[in-house]
C-alpha cells in the first residue's frame, strides 16, 4: 500500500510524496482521509525548526494530528465499522519518514482504539476536535475539577482562544474578556468582548489563560491578577519562562501549565459538539489541496486572516 503524504524534509523544506504504508495489524483500521488541518502551534515549530527536542522528532517527517476521514477497512472484531466517519489524532502510518504526528496524508493506518467516530455532517469541522479537546483539558484539568474553571481573561483570539471563550459561554458562566493585538482578529467574539490589552486597566482577574505562546508576557499577566489568582499557560512556548518574584509573592499567584488533551477530554468535547452546545462555526477560514501544500503552509503561518487552514484530500 502507498499513499500521498506531506513531508517536511527539513525545516522550511516541504514536499508531497508517495510513501509506503505499514501493513494493517489485527486491531488496525484503514481510513481514507477527507480533510486534515494545519496546526499553527506545534506544526509551525516543526516547520521553522524551533520545536524542542522530543522522542521521535527527526526529519524527514509527516506532520499533522487533525485528520478526519472514512473507514475503508475494519477488522471483524472492531467496534468501528467500514463506512463510519472518524477523527484521527495522528498516526504511525508511513514508512520512509518519521511519524511524530503522521496525520497529513491521504490514507491512515491506525488502531481502532485511537479514533473517535464523528457525525458525517460535521465534515471538515471535525478536524477541530483536537484543539477543542485541548481547550477543554485546560479548563477541566483533565477532569480533576468541575468541567469548567472559568477564565475571566483569555490572551489571544486565534482558534484556541475562541474555543476557550465559547466553552465558558456555553457553560452559562460569566463571559471572559479576550485580549488580541491584531485588529483583524479582534472580530468574531460570540457573547464575549475582544479588546486590545492597552484598552484594559483591570488588575483583579482571577484566572488568566494565555494561549499566545509568548514567553515575554508572564510578568505583565501576573500584574493583572487578583490576590490568589492563577495564570494558566495553555500555549506552547519555545523559550524559557521566568517571572519577577515580588509581584507574584504579593499576589500569592498560582501558575499552572495545561498540557495536551487526553482521551476523556476528546470524548467530552465530541459530545458537546454533537449536542450543539459548542459551535465550531467560523473557525475554518481557508482551504487548500495537497498539490498546493507549500502555499497552504505559508498562508497558515503568515496571514493573520487565516484562523485555520484545511487540507482537502478528497480528490
Amino acid at each position: 500500500m502507498r499513499a500521498q503524504a506531506i513531508v517536511f524534509d527539513a525545516p522550511r523544506q516541504l514536499s508531497v510524496k508517495q510513501l509506503d504504508l505499514r501493513e494493517p495489524g489485527a486491531q488496525d483500521l484503514v481510513v481514507t482521509v477527507a480533510y486534515s488541518g494545519i496546526s499553527t502551534g506545534t506544526e509551525r515549530l516543526l516547520w521553522s525548526g524551533t520545536m524542542p527536542a522530543f522522542p521521535g522528532l527527526a526529519y524527514p517527517l509527516v506532520p499533522g494530528y487533525e485528520t478526519v476521514g472514512v473507514v475503508s477497512h475494519a477488522p471483524a472484531a472492531s467496534p468501528v465499522k467500514e463506512g463510519e466517519w472518524v477523527f484521527v489524532p495522528g498516526s504511525y502510518t508511513f514508512t520512509g519518514a518519521h511519524n511524530l504526528f503522521g496525520g497529513a496524508g491521504a490514507t491512515m493506518v491506525v488502531p481502532h482504539s485511537r479514533v473517535i467516530p464523528v457525525d458525517e455532517s460535521l465534515g471538515a469541522h471535525a478536524i477541530l476536535l483536537a484543539l477543542a479537546a485541548t481547550a477543554y483539558h485546560a479548563v477541566s484539568i483533565g477532569g480533576k475539577r468541575d468541567p469548567i474553571i472559568a477564565p475571566d481573561l483569555i490572551v489571544g483570539h486565534g482558534v484556541m482562544g475562541r474555543l476557550l471563550a465559547r466553552l465558558v459561554v456555553a457553560a452559562g458562566l460569566p463571559a471572559p474578556t479576550v485580549w488580541e493585538t491584531q485588529p483583524v482578529r479582534q472580530l468574531g467574539g460570540e457573547g464575549y468582548r475582544v479588546i486590545h490589552p492597552n484598552e484594559d486597566s483591570r488588575k483583579d482577574y482571577q484566572a488568566i489563560y494565555d494561549v499566545s505562546g509568548d514567553a515575554s508576557l508572564l510578568n505583565g499577566l501576573i500584574s493583572r491578577l487578583a490576590h490568589g489568582g492563577e495564570v494558566v499557560l495553555a500555549g506552547f512556548y519555545t523559550q524559557d519562562l521566568s517571572f519577577s518574584y515580588p509581584p507574584a509573592f504579593m499576589r500569592e499567584a498560582q501558575i499552572r501549565v495545561a498540557t495536551e488533551w487526553k482521551k476523556p477530554d476528546l470524548l467530552a468535547i465530541t459530545e458537546l459538539i454533537h449536542s450543539g452546545r459548542l459551535s465550531l462555526d467560523g473557525l475554518l477560514t481557508h482551504t487548500q489541496t495537497p498539490d498546493k501544500a507549500l502555499e497552504a503552509y505559508e498562508v497558515a503561518f503568515g496571514d493573520p486572516h487565516c484562523l485555520k487552514m484545511v487540507m482537502d484530500w478528497r480528490n
